[in-house]
């Protein structure tokens, strides 16, 4: 097992067995990010796309009472007045773009809060699994704060429109088999079983072959968003890469010999 782990700016980092687990370290404010986390964040996402060993990243906060809190609230007079609030929405399109646009799967594990900017990160990954004593929340209509549109662009892809009205308008919190019911969520488990879930959910999609993957996640996020305006050939091409790569040749060797695939991502 190659096994590393680092320590950034409110962020712990391991990588193992093709899987890279970045935890949200700030659990004294419910694992709420402040500008600095913000910053850092697309960077650490990008590291692990680059990682050719990292076939999927799992995002989640430290402890069992929050995954992520959102922003934090101590810094809104300087962050969230003025042109500082422009900057600050700027910061945060930056981070959940990196997660939007990552070429590799990303599973959020929740476990606890997830409110406003955290159930925004949430949203921004591929796969959300959350413990069944996980709350969700957007209180921007609590605070006076406008929701960018930029966001609820992607809520709708897996929330419904009366749905993301209830809770936008009304700022509640929902438990997380309101939240799987609403189609947000893939699984709900308890505490203790989540951290085995998230695991073996990553391991079987580092066993499969990343270029197949990555083609899949091209097209359903390309046509979730705005099927009119999909790129075709891109995503054909996507397609193609896979036909003529060597995954495909040793996929079909193993299939023949009986025996599992190992996949590079070539």
């Amino acid at each position: 097992m190659k096994f590393t782990m680092t320590d950034i700016d409110g962020f712990s980092v391991k990588t193992y067995d093709g899987i890279c687990r970045i935890t949200i370290e700030n659990e004294h404010v419910r694992n709420a990010l402040n500008r600095a986390m913000w910053q850092t964040l697309p960077r650490l996402i990008q590291a692990a796309a680059d990682d050719e060993g990292v076939k999927v990243i799992i995002l989640t906060g430290a402890g069992d009472k929050a995954f992520c809190a959102g922003a934090d609230i101590s810094e809104f007079e300087q962050t969230r007045t003025g042109d500082a609030a422009l900057e600050y929405d700027r910061l945060n399109n930056e981070a959940f773009a990196a997660l939007e646009n990552c070429a590799k799967p990303i599973i959020a594990m929740i476990n606890g809060f997830a409110f406003g900017g955290g159930f925004q990160i949430a949203a921004c990954c591929d796969l959300r699994i959350a413990s069944d004593g996980a709350l969700f929340a957007i209180p921007a209509a609590k605070l006076g704060i406008g929701y960018n549109p930029r966001w609820i662009k992607t809520l709708l892809t897996l929330l419904s429109p009366a749905d993301l009205k209830e809770i936008l308008y009304t700022g509640a919190r929902f438990n997380a088999y309101e939240m799987k019911d609403k189609g947000f969520l893939n699984h709900v488990t308890s505490t203790e079983a989540l951290d085995e879930l998230a695991l073996s959910l990553a391991g079987a999609m580092a066993l499969n072959a990343p270029l197949s993957i990555r083609a899949s996640k091209l097209a359903i996020d390309a046509l979730a968003t705005a099927p009119e305006n999909a790129d075709l050939k891109k995503l054909d091409e996507a397609v193609t890469i896979c036909f003529e790569s060597d995954d495909y040749a040793e996929g079909r060797q193993a299939f023949m010999e009986k025996r599992a695939p190992k996949y590079t991502g070539k």
